[in-house]
This record gives structure tokens, sequence and C-alpha cells, in this order.
């Protein structure tokens, strides 16, 4: 047998005791064009568009493994198949740390349904983180939305008749430092010793002296005139 063809027949070993380690891959769509056998390392960073730096970052973190067929580094078709899981996971933005972890799960599935149903399940979590950073930053850009339309040089009375900051009671001025130090309705409401809905008709009725929109501006506009400090 050619020493060519000996090396290529070690290759396929290789490749095959390591897909034994992955008897169930969930579905993933794989790049089109690949060679059946040995896939060369510019072959596999093409098809998935990846530096070979990005593929040998992977071998190290063992999500993948290469082989060599002479001075040639090529991936076997488990190596694609795994790659592709990984591309669909890389893209939904989940960390190297949760991957590991996900590969580690699929080793122990014992049918093609429980791999599907790891996946699903490991992209119904990233869909939910995905949604919580959403809801914060649809937050914060409210907020930053609220100050940049509030304009400080505008003169306009700041609070109610009496024109200054003795307007608030004392409860209300506590109430608008805790506001501005980031307290929550809820833990304003226990450092108050109040009832949430007592707290929150407080709140309001501060934003209302300051004439403003929301908590934000109000805590905007009492920082602008140096009644509380943010």
């Amino acid at each position: 047998m050619p020493d060519g063809s000996k090396r290529l027949f070690a290759t396929a070993g290789i490749a095959s005791e390591a897909r034994s380690k992955y008897r169930f891959l969930p579905s993933a769509a794989l790049p089109p064009d690949l060679p059946d056998g040995p896939v060369p390392i510019a072959d596999m960073a093409n098809a998935f568009g990846v530096t070979h730096r990005t593929l040998h970052f992977y071998e190290e973190k063992g999500l993948i493994s290469a082989n060599r067929i002479g001075l040639m580094r090529v991936y076997g078709q488990d190596d694609v198949m795994r790659m592709a899981v990984i591309t669909v996971c890389r893209e939904a933005g989940m960390p190297i740390a949760v991957i590991q972890e996900l590969m580690g799960e699929l080793r122990n599935a014992d049918s093609q349904e429980t791999a599907e149903a790891m996946f699903r399940e490991a992209l119904q979590v990233r869909k939910r983180e995905l949604t919580a950073e959403m809801s914060t930053l649809h937050r914060q850009l409210q907020q930053v939305g609220d100050l940049l339309d509030y304009d400080g040089s505008i003169e306009e009375p700041p609070l109610n008749d009496n024109q200054d900051s003795a307007s608030l009671t004392p409860q209300e001025r506590r109430c608008l430092e805790l506001m501005a130090e980031g307290y929550s309705t809820q833990r304003i409401a226990r450092a108050l010793d109040l009832k949430h809905d007592e707290t929150r008709d407080l709140e309001a009725g501060i934003i209302l002296k300051f004439r403003a929109n929301n908590r934000f501006q109000a805590i905007a506009k009492a920082v602008l005139l140096g009644i509380v400090q943010a």
C-alpha cells in the first residue's frame, strides 16, 4: 500500500475514533462543496468564514481536532459536523465556555432526539439572555433619550410656585436622594418604611413638582439645581 494511502487510512481511523465520542449531534447546516474525505485547514477556514487562528483556538479548547496527511493539516467529517454546530452557537453569541459545556453534554446524548433537545434548550437559554439584554438596552436608551430631551438651558419653573427646593417635604427630599442613587421603587419603599403604592405616589408627586415626564428627568433637574448629587 503506498505511503499516502496508509496515511489517509490512518487519518480516517483517527477521525472515526473521534466521531465515536459524539454518536449524535444536532442538525446544523453544512457548508456546500466540501470534500467527503479529510478537509484541509484552508478549505475548512474558507467554508466557515473563519481564520486558521480561530480553528487552532477551537482545537485548544477541545471543540475540534486536527490530523495530518504529510505536512497538510486536515479535519475529518466529524470535525466538520461539530464546526457547524459551533458556528451556530457563535453566531448566536454564546461564550466559548458555554459551547464547551454544551459539546460536553452532547457527548452523552444517547439518541438524535436527545441531542436535538439539548441544542434547542441551549438556544432557548440564549434567547432568554438576549431578551433580557434587549430590555436593559431599551431602558438605558429611554434614560439617555430623556436626558437628551431635557435642555437645562431653558429657564422654567423648576418646582412649584415656591420656586425653590423648600417646596419638597423632608420625605420627598429623602425619596429624591434615593432615586438619584438608583434605588428602585421597591427599595425606596423599604428604606422609607412605606407601602409600594405610597412610594409610587410619592415619586409621582416629586416628578410633578419638577415638571418632568419621568423619574430620570426629575433627577437630572434636581442635579442641575444642586438639590441632590448624582
